[in-house]
């Protein structure tokens, strides 16, 4: 019986081995850039080596493939990532991608550009140097119609059910991250850097996206912390800090024809620290579309020495002079404010000045306490032009709204 025991023992012990050995597993492929031709020091331009990496793991049908950057810095002129993909794919940076100096070296609009794709995942803790110093002398395109084409940091365009985790972009040329016809999509993690006097580095550009979630991001730029441009919807936007920048601007919207409505904001939990403007909507003078901006709401927000707290500007005019054919087009509606606090360097903490012919309708201003901390003294002021609403709660500064 004993000899019988220990064999019954070893066959069932043999059975469970073969049962884990042969389990399928969800782990993917891993494709180490290094190990498939990409040289790190800087030097080398390892476009074409990444790009075949790419090719082979998005090609790969027997399951999901992950292309890892090591430490160490590796250059890389312009390149795109095309699918779609057979599986899920991953880009774990935790190593450097450098850029090219030069704006030139850079062919395309993007630097990294990433199409046709789900299920694709960017993480790590690598960093994108996006080596914008060169160029941001060069953005000039306001003044001199002959300026050079200068590329953004990493794009996505027709990209579904993806996410960015943990990664930094430094110093891109233009923007950092842009985001073109993007669905499902989830920022978490991130940092974004650049001087605060960097040319049009805005941090992360959204048109045409919907059901968008950034969260615990840290994002000082030169323009824009976040950009929502036309036809994006159902965003949701928490713990953000935000400075140096612009603050986090809807629009500007209305000044080309075909344009689509924005709908659906959310932004919770979030600080704005030193930025020339903090809640910001806005939209042409002249506007060559008529368009809807609803559904937005604000909550639990700090500022910290922000110049333009609360601003909706329906004559928005970058390079004056602008052509004006009359008011605004852009019709606001449904925008709630609570709990804003802080201080702003402006003596108008609250600046409302909506369109004539479409005035905003259904804005509610809940506890709004902002303080004047500017170089001329006296307490903060409230400006509404054409604007139907309410407010309640706490008001500093003074009241404007009926």
């Amino acid at each position: 019986m004993t000899c019988i025991a220990s064999v019954f023992k070893a066959l069932c012990l043999f059975v469970l081995f073969v049962a884990v050995a042969c389990r399928p597993t969800n782990r993917p492929k891993v494709f180490n850039v290094q190990r498939y031709g990409a040289k790190a020091g800087g030097k080398i331009d390892n476009a074409k080596a990444f790009t075949n990496i790419w090719k082979s793991a998005c090609a790969r049908k027997s399951g999901n493939s992950k292309i890892y950057v090591p430490k160490g810095t590796f250059y890389l002129g312009g390149v795109e990532f095309v699918g779609p993909c057979a599986n899920q794919i991953e880009l774990a940076i935790d190593g450097t991608l450098l850029a090219p100096a030069n704006p030139r070296h850079i062919k395309n609009d993007t630097w990294i550009n990433f199409r046709y794709i789900n299920n694709l995942i960017i993480s790590g803790a690598g960093t994108l140097d996006g080596q914008g110093k060169e160029s941001w002398p060069l953005n000039d395109c306001h003044k001199n119609p002959n300026c050079p084409k200068l590329a953004m940091t990493m794009g996505f365009a027709f990209v579904n059910n993806s996410r960015i985790n943990g990664i930094t972009s430094l110093n891109s040329k233009m923007g950092h991250f842009n985001f073109f016809s993007v669905h499902h999509f989830n920022i978490t993690d991130v940092t974004i850097t650049a001087p605060g006097d960097s040319p049009n580095t805005d941090g992360l550009k959204f048109g045409f996206c919907s059901n968008i979630h950034i969260s615990n991001t840290h994002i000082g730029t030169g323009d824009d912390c976040i950009a929502i441009l036309s036809g994006t919807t159902n965003m949701d936007i928490s713990n953000v800090k935000c400075g140096p920048g612009h603050g986090i601007s809807v629009g500007s919207l209305g000044k080309n024809k075909d344009e689509k409505d924005v709908n659906g904001l959310t932004v919770r939990d979030t600080v704005f620290n030193g930025t020339s403007d903090g809640i910001r909507i806005k939209t042409w003078e002249s506007s060559a579309s008529k368009i809807l901006v609803s559904n937005f709401f604000y909550e639990n927000i700090q500022m910290i020495n922000v110049g333009n707290p609360i601003i909706i500007d329906q004559k928005y005019c970058p390079h004056p002079p602008c052509e004006k054919k009359g008011e605004s087009h852009v019709q606001i509606r449904d925008l709630k404010l609570k709990n804003i606090y802080g201080t702003s360097t402006n003596k108008v903490a609250v600046n409302l000045q909506c369109s004539k012919s479409f005035p905003c309708k259904n804005v509610e201003l809940y506890d709004i306490n902002l303080e004047h901390k500017g170089v001329k003294g006296g307490p903060s002021t409230a400006v509404c032009e054409n604007v139907d609403g309410s407010e309640r709660g706490k008001m500093v500064s003074q009241h404007c709204l009926n």
